[in-house]
């Protein structure tokens, strides 16, 4: 798994149909663990919903290392990609 195959599954994933909101959180974690690494910051409030989530989902693959989330996350819109061509 190498970049290339890591930055065309982010340009392919531009293309899918609207996934629902656990899907997107998944990729969302995944896309900055392979980006930034482990999650930083401070946590979102509780009244910010959508910030929170994002945080979480980010902060669920602490320690996975960078070409992990890389792989993952092609993995996963590989999976996306074969679902809608059905």
């Amino acid at each position: 798994m190498g970049q290339a195959e890591f930055d065309q599954a982010v340009q392919d994933v531009k293309g899918l149909p609207d996934q629902p909101p656990d899907v997107l959180l998944r990729l969302y974690g995944l896309f900055k663990q392979a980006t930034m690494g482990d999650a930083s910051g401070k946590r979102p409030g509780v009244l910010d919903f959508k910030g929170r989530a994002k945080f979480d989902a980010w902060a669920e693959r602490r320690g996975m290392s960078r070409e992990s989330a890389m792989e993952a996350y092609a993995t996963v819109v590989r999976e996306l990609l074969k679902a809608h061509q059905k």
